[in-house]
């Protein structure tokens, strides 16, 4: 008897991401479509047995910077390894096309000082056949990879390939400039990028601590670079505004946004990430200015925010720790790890080194990891919403000690590699009761793993793990249901991104499935591990209870491990819905 699917998904509890809860049905797939959900009596090639288990369409991750690893390796992760089956690369107006052989250097720096990717791991593993941005689509294309990826036209490229020197020294640019940016974004999208991505905010720096091309430019060039997204058909402009750093108001930053949107009339999403000391109400401002300018219809605004403290990695293994400015650790940190190790277990070393004042960091996230007043022992498994009282600076006080002293004996366990976690943006309080102001607004919507960057820093592309161990399953007090969860990692993401095609279990739509152990799914503590170019280590994370997931109906990971099957596939543009969802 011909078998009339080539998997059926037997009796698992299926969030089928519009919201609803979890409901026991069959899902058969066909030719990287679900073709039936419910009680399905045929037969398959492959069934498989979900009995207990939830299914859940594949994860969208709207902001990642996977630019460089989508050419270098075959595996999208740590994203991949927690449900993630799409993302999208070319976030913070950052990339590598456009780009001219003289411009390699200062693309690669920007990318190095924003991103923390290093620029040895860029020489090796960059293949450079590309110069234009439909070349670099193509290159993407060719390349057998694990999951799905889409892209942003990056500003910062599309810039300097423009007015080259005055480009990246951020000279206000001419009518001219902007005609001709205007053409590259028209290219790029023809060629398939969702739309255009910038930022203007301070933190983003070169490796040599310049800001970066795009840092304050002005409303009309991003307005012609968006006018320039609508007129070839693009979906969307990510934005990362100035939040508060530079003396601008709320009302200020949003005017631009809001400038951009009234002129061209396409969806904007930005970075919204709630500060601690500085302008605590600047982000809650933003959020009421999105919800006052949705209201009145028309083009909309939609806060991007992540659903944990956005969170920084220190080691003495690892970019940075709260002495990598200071002199005395400076004199030591050409060392190997292990002789390094030895010389900070010294009594005289360490008290030179906890009395010595840091110099001025050139690039400013390095400066945060001495926070220690947000700075936590993370544990195994990592806990990213911590007792109140157990930071290190708490800690340190109830010992009588101060607190760059607990953080140094902190890491030095594990023979040098203890880490610990700086919770510098998204932790206003002592808790993550704040979330519920993005969860109940509509317009908000959920991102920024960051996957493919920080390798040295941060490991955030794990959050889809943490929203449906901790918020739909673990938390204290107020949770998110589980079928809301899996709705804001799926059917919302796609829809912003114009990805009609996916992040919905009905029939007609891409076969991205996810079947979870959602009772034994547990999130693991970051490691470093040595699979990058030229010798590169990066921190990887991964999870368990992943099943099975399935990119356009084929396995990718069975039981949590990697099938070595590599059916992503780059995607050029908006994506229509199924006949049937229409």
């Amino acid at each position: 008897m011909t078998a009339q699917y080539d998997i059926i998904i037997r009796g698992g509890l299926v969030a089928d991401g519009t919201g609803a809860e979890p409901r026991r049905a069959d899902v058969g797939i066909t030719g990287g479509l679900i073709a039936a959900v419910g009680d399905i009596e045929g037969s398959a090639r492959e069934e498989i047995d979900a009995s207990g288990l939830l299914v859940t369409p594949g994860f969208i991750d709207l902001h990642t910077h996977y630019d460089g690893q989508a050419i270098w390796s075959q595996r999208m992760n740590p994203s991949s390894s927690h449900g993630v089956t799409t993302v999208i690369l070319g976030n913070c107006g950052v990339g590598f096309a456009p780009c001219r052989p003289s411009d390699r250097e200062l693309l690669c720096a920007t990318m190095e000082g924003v991103e923390d990717i290093p620029g040895v791991v860029m020489k090796e593993g960059l293949t450079w056949n590309w110069e234009t941005f439909p070349e670099f689509m193509d290159v993407l294309e060719a390349k057998p990879r694990d999951i799905d990826v889409a892209v942003f036209a990056p500003h910062s490229p599309v810039r300097v390939h423009v007015m080259g020197e005055r480009g990246s020294n951020r000279e206000e640019a001419t009518d001219e400039d902007l005609g001709r940016m205007g053409d590259l974004i028209r290219e790029a999208v023809n060629a398939g990028a969702l739309g255009f991505a910038t930022s203007r905010t301070a933190v983003d720096r070169r490796s040599d601590g310049e800001y970066i091309p795009s840092f304050e430019v002005g409303e009309p060039e991003i307005v012609a670079a968006a006018q320039a997204v609508k007129d070839a058909g693009g979906v969307l402009i990510q934005m990362i505004p100035e939040l508060g750093m530079t003396g601008l108001t709320p009302e200020q930053e949003f005017g631009l946004m809001k400038g951009v949107s009234d002129a061209v009339g396409l969806p904007i999403t930005f970075t919204i990430v709630p500060g601690r000391k500085n302008n605590p109400h600047f982000w809650r401002e933003l959020l009421r200015l999105s919800k006052e300018h949705n209201a009145k219809g028309g083009a909309t605004i939609h806060p991007q925010y992540f659903p944990r403290p956005v969170g920084m990695l220190a080691s003495f293994d690892l970019t940075s720790n709260p002495f990598v400015n200071t002199p005395a650790y400076k004199a030591l940190a050409h060392l190997p790890l292990a002789e390094r190790v030895a010389e900070l277990r010294k009594s005289e070393v360490k008290a030179r080194i906890l009395a010595d004042d840091p110099d001025e960091a050139l690039l400013p996230l390095t400066a945060m990891t001495r926070q220690y007043d947000v700075m936590f022992k993370l544990g195994e498994p990592p806990c990213y919403e911590p007792e109140p009282g157990s930071s290190i600076a708490e800690r340190a006080a109830r010992e009588g000690r101060p607190p760059e002293e607990v953080a140094y004996d902190l890491l030095l366990e594990n023979d040098g590699k203890g880490m610990l976690y700086v919770a510098f943006g998204n932790w206003p309080k002592d808790n993550l009761d704040h979330m519920f102001e993005f969860f109940d607004d509509p317009n908000s919507v959920m991102g920024l793993g960051d996957g493919g960057a920080h390798y040295g820093l941060i490991c955030d592309s794990s959050y889809p793990t943490f929203v449906l161990s901790h918020w739909a399953r673990d938390r204290k007090g107020r949770k998110l249901t589980v079928g809301d969860a899996v709705r804001r990692m799926t059917s919302q993401p796609a829809a912003l991104a114009g990805l009609h095609d996916r992040g919905v279990i009905a029939p007609g739509y891409k076969a991205d499935v996810n079947i979870i152990d959602l009772d034994r799914l547990t999130l693991h503590g970051a490691e470093i591990i040595d699979d990058l170019p030229g010798g590169g280590r990066r921190l990887d994370q991964t999870a368990s209870g992943y099943c099975y997931m399935l990119v356009s109906g084929q396995v990718i990971t069975r039981n949590d491990l990697p099938t070595g099957i590599l059916p992503g596939q780059l995607v050029r543009g908006r994506q229509a819905a199924p006949a049937q969802a229409a």
